[in-house]
């Protein structure tokens, strides 16, 4: 399993979009997403995992709603660094 590692900008993201429109679901929703990432377990289709391009290119995005994104990175075979969550908007891409 891998070490999970929030960034403050995730923490940040997270607390706002606790008070969004995805708060009800989000709890549970983004804790299946981790779990699944932490223990190297692929994820659902409908989650769109895919490799991000340009500045981000050592990072993934998954879409935990159509517009919630999580944004993260693997690194090596030991950490997962979660590094931004919110919509397409709020994130640029």
């Amino acid at each position: 399993m891998r070490t999970i590692e929030r960034t403050t900008i995730f923490k940040r993201d997270f607390k706002r979009e606790m008070k969004g429109r995805y708060r009800h679901l989000l709890d549970t929703d983004l804790r299946k997403v981790i779990a699944a990432l932490a223990n190297d377990q692929p994820l659902e289709l409908r989650y769109h995992d895919h490799a991000l391009t340009g500045n981000w290119k050592d990072y993934r995005d998954c879409h935990i709603r159509p517009d919630l994104v999580l944004i993260y990175r693997l690194i090596g075979q030991e950490r997962l660094v979660l590094v931004r969550l919110g919509s397409h908007s709020q994130l640029n891409l």
